[in-house]
This record gives structure tokens, sequence and C-alpha cells, in this order.
């Protein structure tokens, strides 16, 4: 979504040729619409032509062309707004993976510590496990290539262990003392979108959604009718950081929680049919009560729903004002192969709120909004400013909700920041805290019963919390400070526990322990009456 070309002293000549993009680029879109009459259309592409002539015969230093040119439809592109964009044909392969939920791999998941590929888990049922393959084991070469004691790259990796299914790949892997290669044929991957469903008390459910893609909707389902049959009465649905995704899976998730024939979205554009989306009658979590936790990035399906179940009065949104993205894109394949991913539409919450926030031309302003909300203040109070009568709506029930850029909260939750420092900071974002738990889990893996056990029965003494010090300033070079260390105790203890719980039972382990202190989660328990 950012666009930044670092070529500078090329600006004025990528702006005349973009220009001349924009004349054309319909014909590259519809092939078969005439958008022009006459000779003007011939003309009209000729001038693109005219232009990549002359940068290729004249211009003072050699001209990547192709490079030049996809920067160029990007930046024109952002400046209609700031979700418009070119995917290259190199890149569309991944972007398609995030929204079809799958990709071509081997079902491992990975850290790179000391400069080796450290297996963290294995997906059950992925080829991986087939293989044999072990959470701590080390890969040591891929296909004969050596991936330990080099500079590898995550992405490096990927290139290595993706691939097309059915394809073999021989993994060297070293566990304990022992070396041995396996063959391990490719298969297709999920990319879970619901990443943690539990229980956390009698009654009340959580659920948490990272982004929504076509699988989506059936991972929800699936998880809220476990939850159900043990007993959820009250649920707890995590949107948080959630960058949105795939609207059919926002507007299916939204009628689980809603009566028959409620408005969930519209959408309005003036080059194709207005849409208004409809619930029906049946769903899953219609007699639920529901809460439903926001963020500053949480964004587009994620702002989808939150504003379906507040507007139709079907939920509680507690938490932040959410980013502000209330534009629909359409894809439109272009004939070498890359794609166009042009906004269409706007979105509309069932009250008639679209939220989408203030756009000037300047896609660094737009991306720094949630650094500047923690600088004014609006990370740790509402914002009164942005309650104004303009952008007053109302609610089935005529409670009053407000539009003009994100989704607000009927219950404002602020940031919790009591015991952070900068040395947190940079622990948090260092690795270590990852890195230092895989460590700890080796040989461990099997100590404790369940995740409840290990809730109950492991604490972050102040001995752990030094040794994990001590293994950030030697392995990865975060300078100790013995005073933030103590003020940040906490958070570092909760966050290392949870790290811990996370490499062996994944994100329901990592969440199960971080939500017993999550300041958010704890008030919406409280509220709710647990």
């Amino acid at each position: 979504m950012e666009s930044n070309p670092k070529n500078y002293w090329l600006i004025p000549l990528g702006l005349a040729f973009a220009m001349a993009i924009g004349l054309g680029l319909g014909y590259f879109l519809v092939p078969h619409t005439d958008y022009t009459h006459g000779e003007q259309k011939g003309e009209k592409y000729q001038k693109i032509q005219d232009i990549l002539e002359v940068l290729d015969k004249r211009y003072v230093d050699d001209v990547n062309g192709e490079k030049l040119f996809e920067e160029t439809i990007a930046d024109m592109l952002h400046k209609l707004d700031p979700h418009s964009n070119y995917i290259p044909a190199k890149d569309l392969k991944l972007a398609q993976e995030g929204i079809e939920g799958k990709f071509g791999g081997v079902g491992v998941r990975f850290t790179i510590l000391r400069d080796t590929i450290c297996i963290t888990n294995v997906i059950k049922g992925s080829p991986s496990e087939r293989a044999g393959l072990l959470a701590g084991d080390r890969i040591i070469s891929v296909d004969g290539k050596k991936t330990a004691s080099v500079k590898i790259t995550n992405q490096k990796v990927m290139e290595y262990l993706k691939g097309k299914e059915g394809t073999k790949v021989k993994v060297e892997i070293q566990r304990s003392e022992d070396k041995k290669t396996v063959s391990v044929t490719r298969g297709g991957i999920p990319i879970t979108s619901v990443t943690s469903a539990f229980m956390m008390n009698q009654s009340v459910g959580y659920i948490r959604i990272e982004q929504f893609s076509i699988p989506t909707h059936d991972e929800f389902r699936y998880a809220a009718e476990s939850l159900l049959q043990q007993g959820m009465t009250k649920l707890i649905l995590d949107l948080r950081h959630n960058p949105g995704g795939v609207l059919s899976a926002a507007i299916d998730i939204s009628d689980e929680f809603l009566p028959g024939g409620m408005t969930i979205v519209e959408t309005r554009g003036t080059n194709q049919r207005d849409e208004k989306y409809k619930s029906r009658s049946g769903g899953l979590l219609e007699r639920t009560e529901t809460a439903v936790l926001i963020n500053q990035n949480s964004a587009s399906a994620s702002e989808i729903v939150a504003g379906a179940l507040q507007d139709n009065d079907r939920a509680t949104i507690y938490g932040r004002r959410s980013f502000g993205k209330g534009l629909v894109q359409g894809d439109f394949n272009l004939r070498d192969g890359s794609n166009l991913r042009l906004t269409v539409a706007r979105y509309y919450t069932p009250s008639g709120r679209c939220i989408q926030k203030e756009y000037h031309g300047s896609m660094e302003d737009y991306y720094a909004d949630s650094r500047d909300r923690y600088d004014n203040g609006e990370l740790f109070a509402p914002d009164s400013t942005l309650f104004v009568d303009s952008l007053k709506y109302k609610t089935r029930k005529g409670r009053t909700v407000y539009g003009g850029g994100g989704i607000m909260p009927d219950v404002f939750i602020p940031l919790d920041t009591l015991d952070y420092t900068g040395y947190f900071n940079q622990l948090r974002f260092s690795g270590a805290l990852q890195a230092f738990a895989f460590d700890f889990v080796n040989g461990k893996r099997k100590q404790w019963q369940s995740l409840k056990n290990f809730s109950t029965t492991f604490q972050v003494g102040n001995d752990l919390s030094r040794k994990f010090a001590k293994y950030a300033a030697d392995d990865f070079a975060v300078p100790f400070s013995g005073q933030e260390l103590a003020k940040s105790h906490n958070s570092i203890a909760r966050t290392l526990k949870a790290e811990i719980a996370r490499q062996i039972w994944l994100e329901n382990g990592y969440f199960y322990i971080a939500n017993q202190v999550d300041n958010e989660v704890q008030v919406v328990l409280k509220k709710m009456g647990k």
C-alpha cells in the first residue's frame, strides 16, 4: 500500500509519463471497451510509445523503464486515493495468497535464530508432520543449499520452502546432535485468520480474527460452534490490529449475529451499481451477548463488522477509534499478469455513515495517522473535536453514533502504558522475546499437562527476567538497564510468559496468557459481568 519512490530526480519525468499513462489506462483495463472516439484514440496511445522511445534513446542515463513505469502507475493511483494500487505480476501471487487463505508449502512455523532456521511449530496434518519434522528442529540445508551459519532472511526461507503443491523439497535437519535429510512433498497450507478461540471462563468465549480472507467465515463458524458447545453465552470478538480483507467474509460473519432483514453494509459508486447487503435469519450467534474490541489499527472489513453490529444495536464496541477505511477495491487483471486494485465504491454502515478518513494526497501523512493520534493524546482520551453535529447518525434504537474517520467505540478504553519504557519497547521489537522463548522450551515442550496447567503453575520471576535481559544484551544488542527492567518487570514477565506459551500452543497459548492481564479484555469482562 505504500509507495515512496527513491529516485526523486525522476519525478518531473515521471509526472509527464503518468499523464500519458492516465490517458491510455482504460484500454489496458478493459481491452474491448471503447473509451475514445475516432483518431483521438490512436493518438493517445501513440503518445505513450513516443515517450518510451524518447526515454530509451535520449535520456542522459540508462533508464529502467519497467521500474519507472510501475512506480509511476502507483504514484498516479495514490493521487486519487490511498487504497487504489498497482500490483506487479511478480508480487501478485503473494497478494492473492492472503485473500485465498492458503499457499503451497511444507507447513512449518519458524524463526531465524543465530543465523539458523529454527522450527517453532509444525502444522497438524501438514507435509512436514507427515515427513516427521518436529518443533525444535533446525533446518541446516534445503535442496543442498546451506541455511545454517549464513546470513539468511525470512524472504529467502520462504523462497526455499514454498512452491507448487505436489513438488518435493529435500530438507536437512539437526535434532540435538543428530542430522538427517528428509524429502517433503509440498501441499496446500492454510493461512489461518481466526487465530485464537477459547473460553475465558465458564460463560465468556473469546475469538480473535487477524484478517479477513475467503475461508475466514468458515473458520469463524467452526470456532463459534465449538465455544457454544462448551457453554458460551457471551462472546468477546477481538478485531484489534485487524487490517481487513475480503468484504464477503465481513458480511457473512456479521450475518451470524443479526436477525433476518437487517442492513449489514451498503456500497455506492459512480460507475457501478449500488448494493445493499441484508442479513438472513438463522445466524449462529443471534442470541449471544457480544462485545467487539477495536483499536486504531482495526480497518476496512473489521470496521464493516463493528459498524454493522453497532448500528443495529447488536453489540457493544470497546476500545479506541478505528483506522477509518471506507473504500472498496475491485481487482482488474492486466494483460501482462499484473493487477490494478482500484477503488470502485464507498461503503456505508447501516445508519448511513461513511467512515473513510480524510486524505489530502500524501501517503506518508495518511499512514502516520496512528502516530499522530498517540502524539495528540487521542489514544488516552476521546478527541471531542470529532463529535460534531454534521457527523451524527442514529442506530436502530436511536443511539447517537458518529462518522467521519473510523468507528467510534461505545466504551472508550485508553491505551495502557503504565509500566512501558524505552527498554521494554526495544525488547519487543528486537526479536529477543521470541528467540529466548524458543530456547527456553527446548526439552520442556511436554513438561506441562495443558495450557491451563502452564498458566497456573509457571511464573516469570526476577531470576528468569534477569537471565532474559542478559540474553537480549548478548545476542540482540539490547543495552541492559536495571532501572527500566525493574519498572517494566510486569510487562516483560507477562509478555515473556505469553511468548513461551505461543511456542507450545500457538496463538491460543499466547492470547490465553496475555488476556489475563490485558487491560482492555479485563474491562470488557468486568462490563459483561464475567
